[in-house]
C-alpha cells in the first residue's frame, strides 16, 4: 500500500486510514574528540608552523586550524591549540618567522594579540552554538516523544468517541422501542380491551336494541385506536389534543371513560390555566388514560376522581379511586398487563420530562396516582 505523508511526524495509508506515528529521525551528535584527532591536529599544526617558518605563504595551510580546533581537541586543549595557530598566523602576517627586527617583533606581538582575541571570541561563540544545537536536539527529541503521546491520545479518544456513539445509538434505539411499546400499550392494547368488553356486553344483551349501543361503542373504539396507533408510529400528539387543550381533552376523556365503564367520575381543574408544551400535554394525557384503564380493569371502583392542578412552575395530575387497592410491593397484575407498561410506563413517561409519578395504595383503601412534571410552555 502506498504511503502518503499526511502531517509532520505521521504517515497515513493511501486508503485513508488513521495516521500512524512516524519515528523522528535520529539526531546525530558528534562524539567527544579522542587521542587520534588530537594527534592529527598536533601533527598538522606542527607541519604548518614549520612550512610557514620556511615560507610565510604556507600560512594558508595553517589557518585551517582555526576551523577545526574545537572539534579535534578536547575542550581544555582547544584554546591552547588556537593560540598556537594564532602564533603561526601572526608570524606570517608580520613578515615571516622568526621576526628579524624589534619593529617586526612589535608588529608580531600586536598581530598575535589581535589573532588571539579573535580566535578566543570565535571559539566561545562556536561553543555556545554547539550548546544551543544540543539543546535544540534535545527539544526536538522531546517534541517527537510528545507528538507520539499525542497521537496515542488521539487514537484512544477516537476509540472512545466511537464507543460513545455506539452506546448513544443503542440508547436511542432502546428509547424508541420503549416509546413505541408504551404508545402501543396505551392505544392498541387499551382500545382492544375496550372493544372486547363492549363486544362481550353486546353478546350478553337479550335483544339487538340493547346490544346496538355496545356494538357502536366497540366500532368507535376500534376506529379511535387505529387512529392513535398511526399517530403513535409517526410520533404525533394524541387525537384528543389535536383540537383541544389539555383540560378539555382530559374532561372529554374522563366523560367517555365514565360512560363506558359506568364508574361515577369527576374531573377538576385547579389553579390558573396556562398553555403547555405539546410533549407535557401528551404525557399527562397518556398517564391519565393508563391510570383510568388500570382502574377499570383491576380496582372494581364505584367512584373515581381526576384532578389537574396548575401550581406555579409545575403541573400535577391526580387520579384516585375507591377500589380494592393493592400492595405495591407485591407487583400485582394491576401494574399493566403481565407486568408490562402500567406503573413503570407512567413513571418512564414522567421521567423523560424530569418529572415523577407516585402511587399511594393499600389493600381495601383505593389507589391514588399522582404525576408531577415541570410546567413547560410552548
Amino acid at each position: 500500500m502506498e504511503l502518503l505523508r499526511d502531517e509532520p511526524g505521521a504517515l497515513r495509508g493511501a486508503s485513508g486510514g488513521r495516521s500512524v506515528p512516524e519515528e523522528p529521525p535520529p539526531v546525530l551528535v558528534p562524539g567527544a574528540p579522542g587521542p587520534a584527532s588530537t594527534a592529527h591536529f598536533v601533527l598538522r599544526t606542527a607541519l604548518a608552523f614549520a612550512l610557514t617558518w620556511l615560507n610565510p605563504f604556507f600560512a594558508v595551510y595553517a589557518c585551517v586550524g582555526y576551523f577545526d580546533a574545537v572539534h579535534l581537541l578536547p575542550r581544555r586543549l582547544s584554546h591552547p591549540g588556537l593560540l598556537v595557530v594564532a602564533v603561526t598566523m601572526a608570524g606570517s602576517q608580520s613578515g615571516g618567522l622568526p621576526p628579524a627586527s624589534p619593529v617586526q617583533w612589535l608588529v608580531f606581538g600586536g598581530l598575535f594579540a589581535l589573532n588571539a582575541c579573535l580566535v578566543v571570541g570565535f571559539s566561545h561563540l562556536a561553543v555556545k552554538d554547539a550548546e544551543k544545537a544540543t539543546e535544540r536536539a534535545a527539544t526536538i527529541a522531546e517534541l517527537g516523544r510528545a507528538n507520539r503521546r499525542l497521537e496515542q491520545a488521539l487514537a484512544e479518544n477516537a476509540a472512545l468517541q466511537a464507543q460513545l456513539l455506539l452506546q448513544a445509538r443503542e440508547a436511542g434505539v432502546a428509547d424508541e422501542r420503549r416509546r413505541l411499546a408504551a404508545e402501543i400499550h396505551d392505544t392498541i392494547a387499551q382500545g382492544l380491551t375496550g372493544v372486547v368488553t363492549q363486544l362481550q356486553a353486546a353478546s350478553a344483551a337479550p335483544d339487538r336494541d340493547r346490544a346496538e349501543p355496545h356494538l357502536r361503542r366497540a366500532a368507535d373504539l376500534a376506529r379511535h385506536s387505529l387512529g392513535e396507533a398511526r399517530r403513535s408510529v409517526r410520533n404525533l400528539s394524541p387525537v384528543a389534543l389535536e383540537h383541544d387543550a389539555l383540560p378539555d381533552a382530559l374532561r372529554k376523556t374522563v366523560e367517555e371513560w365514565a360512560e363506558r365503564t359506568g364508574v361515577d367520575t369527576r374531573f377538576t381543574v385547579t389553579g390558573t390555566e396556562a398553555p403547555l408544551h405539546d410533549e407535557v400535554a401528551a404525557t399527562l394525557l397518556r398517564i391519565a388514560q393508563e391510570a383510568l384503564s388500570n382502574t377499570a380493569r383491576h380496582s372494581g371502583a364505584a367512584r373515581a376522581g381526576v384532578t389537574l392542578s396548575y401550581m406555579g412552575d409545575e403541573i400535577t395530575l391526580d387520579v384516585r379511586d375507591d377500589g380494592r387497592g393493592f400492595d405495591p410491593l407485591a407487583r400485582p397484575e394491576r401494574d399493566g398487563d403481565g407486568g408490562g407498561f402500567g406503573l413503570d410506563g407512567m413513571r418512564a413517561r414522567a421521567e423523560r420530562l424530569t418529572g415523577t409519578v407516585t402511587v399511594e395504595t393499600a389493600p381495601g383503601e383505593g389507589t391514588a396516582v399522582s404525576a408531577r412534571v415541570p410546567l413547560a410552555t410552548p
